[in-house]
C-alpha cells in the first residue's frame, strides 16, 4: 500500500506475522525491530528491518531509540510483554516525555501497578509481594483468618503472579501450606493476591489523545481456555460501568495514547475490582477475533492511536460502532492435550460439523509424552468459531473442553 509521508513512521517492536502484515496494508510508514534470527526473512521478504535483542535494559539500551530517532521514526509500539518496558524507554526519546518511562515500568510491575490504581481510587484485592515460600505461608494463613475462617474450614485460595510476565504465565494458585512447597525458588520475588470471587473478563481500549476511541469487552469462558467478542448481553449490561472504570484508569496512569488490555472482575453484588493492565495486544488472537466481527485490523487500530500525527477526526472515521456495528459473535478455544502419551491429532467429527466452526492452527503432535502443566500452561493451538447467539458460543466453548484432540 502507498505510504503517506504525512502522516507518522512507527517502529514495531517485537516479531508478529499479522502486525506486519497490517503495516503492510495501512498507509504509515513502518519498520520492525526484532532479534537477528528475523533478518534473512525480512530480506528476503523486503520487509523494513532494524535488528535488536530485547535483552534487560542496560547502559547501550539508548542506542535503539537514537538509531530510530534518526532514522526519523515518530513513535514506538510493543507487541509483546516483554517490549512493553523498550517502548516506554523509547517513546520517551522519540516524543521528548520522560514521564513515558516510568509509566511503562508502573504497566510492566504488578505490585506498582496494583499501587497506583489504588491511589487512583480503583478497587483492587488485598495484594503482597512475596520474597520466599516463607511469606506466601504468612499471606495465606492471614487472608483466610480475615476471612474468619474456622478450623476445619477449606482455605480461601490465594493467587502467585509473576512481577513482569504476560498474564498466565507463572500464575499458580494456593490453597494449602503443604502447595507452597512445590513452587521453585527462582520464581521468586512474586506478587500475591487474595481471590476475587466473580466474573472474570477483559477489555481492550484504544485511547487517542486521553479519552477512548474504541472499547471491546472480551468475555472468557473459562479463563486460559476460551474468550469470544464481543461479550454477552448479560456482560454488555455493565458496558457504562466498564467504560467509567477505564476512564479511571486513563486517569491514574495518566495514560494518552496507545491500547490498553486491563482485566476486570465483576463480584455477584456487581461491584468491579480491577485485575491488571497490559499496554500491549491480547494474547488468544483477541485481535484476529475483533476482525472478524467488526471488520477492522486491530493493530492498524493500535498504529492508528500511537501516531502522533493521526488526526481525532482519522481516528473517529476508522472504528466502527461497539456492539451494533458487530456481525455475530467469534471466539476460539486453546487445546491442551488431555492425556499423557498422545500419537496424532484427530478433531473430533462434531466439531468439524459444528456450524460455527470456522478453522483451527493445531499441529500433530511433536512428542508423544506430553509435558505436565505447572501453572497455567501454553496451549497446543486454537480452535476458532463464529455464530449469531452468545449463549450457543459460550455452551460451545464450555463443551470443547471435554473433548480429545490429541489421542
Amino acid at each position: 500500500m502507498k505510504k503517506d509521508p504525512n502522516k507518522g513512521y512507527i517502529a514495531l517492536l517485537g516479531w508478529s506475522l499479522n502486525a506486519i502484515e497490517a503495516a503492510e496494508n495501512f498507509d504509515r510508514r513502518y519498520v520492525v525491530v526484532a532479534p537477528d534470527w528475523a533478518e534473512e526473512y525480512c530480506q528476503k521478504h523486503d520487509i523494513p528491518y532494524v535488528p535488536w535483542n530485547f535483552e534487560r535494559l542496560n547502559d547501550r539500551s539508548m542506542e535503539i531509540a537514537h538509531t530510530l530517532q534518526e532514522m526519523g521514526v515518530d513513535v514506538a509500539i510493543p507487541l509483546f510483554e516483554e517490549t512493553v518496558e523498550w517502548a516506554g524507554a523509547i517513546n520517551s526519546v522519540l516524543l521528548d516525555s520522560p514521564r513515558i518511562y516510568g509509566q511503562s515500568l508502573l504497566l510492566r510491575d504488578k505490585a506498582l501497578m496494583k499501587r497506583r490504581a489504588q491511589l487512583g481510587g480503583i478497587r483492587v484485592g488485598i495484594f503482597e509481594e512475596a520474597h520466599d515460600k516463607e511469606d506466601v505461608v504468612r499471606f495465606l494463613k492471614r487472608v483466610n483468618q480475615t476471612l474468619l475462617k474456622l478450623d476445619g474450614d477449606p482455605n480461601d485460595p490465594i493467587h502467585l503472579k509473576a512481577f513482569d510476565k504476560a498474564g498466565c504465565l507463572g500464575h499458580r494458585v494456593i490453597r494449602t501450606p503443604d502447595e507452597v512447597d512445590t513452587i521453585p525458588d527462582e520464581e521468586f520475588p512474586v506478587l500475591m493476591e487474595s481471590h476475587l470471587d466473580g466474573w472474570e473478563f477483559a477489555v481492550e481500549a484504544w485511547i487517542h489523545n486521553g479519552k477512548i476511541a474504541f472499547l471491546n469487552i472480551s468475555e472468557y469462558v473459562t479463563l486460559g481456555y476460551s474468550v469470544f467478542v464481543p461479550a454477552s448481553p448479560e456482560l454488555e449490561s455493565y458496558r457504562p460501568q466498564i467504560t467509567a472504570q477505564i476512564e479511571k484508569l486513563i486517569k491514574a496512569f495518566d495514560i494518552e495514547f496507545g491500547l490498553i488490555h486491563p482485566e476486570y472482575f465483576v463480584t455477584s453484588d456487581g461491584e468491579m475490582y480491577f485485575g491488571e493492565v497490559a499496554y500491549r495486544p491480547p494474547g488468544f488472537k483477541v485481535f484476529e477475533l475483533l476482525e472478524r466481527v467488526y471488520g477492522f485490523n486491530a493493530y492498524q487500530a493500535s498504529m492508528l492511536v500511537f501516531d502522533p500525527k493521526s488526526t481525532p477526526e482519522e481516528v473517529a472515521a476508522f472504528f466502527p460502532k461497539e456492539v451494533v456495528d458487530a456481525d455475530g459473535f467469534a471466539g476460539c478455544f486453546g487445546v491442551y492435550p488431555r492425556r499423557r502419551v498422545v500419537s496424532k491429532l484427530e478433531i473430533p467429527e462434531e466439531v468439524e460439523d459444528d456450524p460455527y466452526f470456522e478453522s483451527h492452527e493445531l499441529t500433530p503432535p511433536m512428542e508423544e509424552t506430553v509435558t505436565k502443566r505447572t501453572a497455567f500452561g501454553t496451549h497446543w493451538g486454537l480452535v476458532y468459531f463464529k455464530g449469531d447467539e452468545a449463549a450457543r458460543m459460550k455452551e460451545l466453548l464450555k463443551h470443547m473442553e471435554e473433548l480429545d484432540f490429541y489421542v
